[in-house]
């Protein structure tokens, strides 16, 4: 008889109407006893040498100001820029076309030694409010149709300061992951007469193997498609398009959901836990979008202690994603740890 706990199987990403492969029996224990704890590295408060410090001068020449919790700021080297001239290319098959845009930098606090989880919930609900206040401000840019949310924690992640912070890009198209997303959250509603993650939500709940944490709002869990070792996604109960919708009840509650999580993953091989992470929702095309449902998404690559990486190589480059270890194991590691970070438990 077919037992996912053992044998090799596909699971479908209903998001993206992609599959992921599964070998169980490739890694059942994974962790094997490695801890392998780096050495912690100390930072200061206060930087003068980090651009995104309070009252510090950044790269552009810019000087930030001396700010008591959240600040953003254009990104002085953006990757999309507002004020460039339509056009493109149309030669046969070689097709491009200009993309205006605006990036923005996400000060999450002035405390250069802070990440996510070592922040309270106040001040995590501050960057939430913060990522709200843009959106509906850079939502009602006329050429705006996408807004990208998005923190790259770890310079295993590719993030060149370590400072708390995060970015927003947003630009005219619909990028390639939140298009998929769109097209299969459609094509369920039309399909169903119902809401995709609303009935993912209610059957995760019921089955209760890969939910990591609840609130009365909120709903963090490691979805049953995960290609990361530790991947996880927090959802909103109640459907809603954009994080705009939001009401005060609900933004307190995705800060105590993003705290949890990430003190979880620092827990588990007691380091400061890389990932990335991003919130989809829908475009901001002054189009009802009732088939979206926003989430946020987290992807962190360590696999079996704070040193050893999931790679993406080989037959994942080639053919499709692939995981050792099942998506109900990992939820049961996660849950088995402490919720209060290791740095204030005294260990």
């Amino acid at each position: 008889m077919f037992d996912s706990k053992e044998h090799s199987h596909r699971r479908l990403n209903v998001l993206t109407g992609e599959w992921v492969q599964v070998s169980p029996h490739r890694s059942k224990r994974p962790w094997q006893g490695q801890v392998e704890k780096l050495e912690q590295e100390r930072r200061p408060e206060h930087d003068p040498n980090c651009y995104l410090c309070a009252g510090n001068e950044r790269i552009g020449g810019e000087r930030n100001p001396d700010y008591k919790d959240t600040f953003v700021f254009t990104n002085d080297f953006a990757a999309l820029q507002g004020d460039i001239p339509s056009g493109g290319e149309s030669t046969g098959l070689l097709q491009s076309k200009s993309e205006r845009g605006l990036c923005k930098v996400i000060c999450f606090s002035p405390r250069h030694d802070l990440t996510i989880p070592e922040m309270d919930v106040d001040g995590i609900e501050k960057v939430v409010e913060l990522w709200v206040e843009q959106c509906k401000e850079i939502g009602a840019i006329d050429y705006i149709n996408h807004i990208q949310i998005f923190e790259n924690k770890g310079s295993v992640m590719g993030c060149s300061n370590p400072h708390p912070h995060g970015q927003i890009w947003a630009q005219e198209s619909i990028p390639v992951e939140p298009m998929k997303k769109q097209f299969q959250q459609e094509k369920y509603r039309l399909d169903h007469k119902t809401d995709l993650l609303e009935d993912y939500i209610q059957q995760e709940l019921a089955a209760k193997e890969r939910v990591l944490f609840e609130n009365e709002h909120m709903v963090v869990l490691i979805p049953y498609w995960a290609v990361w070792p530790f991947e996880a996604m927090i959802l909103p109960k109640r459907r809603m398009a954009q994080i705009i919708e939001m009401t005060a009840e609900e933004r307190r509650a995705f800060a105590e959901a993003y705290q949890h999580l990430t003190i979880k993953y620092d827990n588990l091989f007691e380091t400061s836990f890389p990932y990335s992470a991003g919130i989809h929702q829908a475009p901001y095309d002054n189009r009802e979008h009732p088939e979206w449902h926003w989430h946020m998404s987290f992807y962190p690559p360590l696999l079996r202690s704070a040193t050893v990486k999931k790679f993406m190589v080989g037959y994942e480059m080639f053919a499709n994603p692939q995981r050792d270890i099942t998506a109900e194991f990992a939820a049961q590691r996660l849950r088995d740890l402490p919720a209060v970070h290791y740095a204030q438990s005294g260990n």
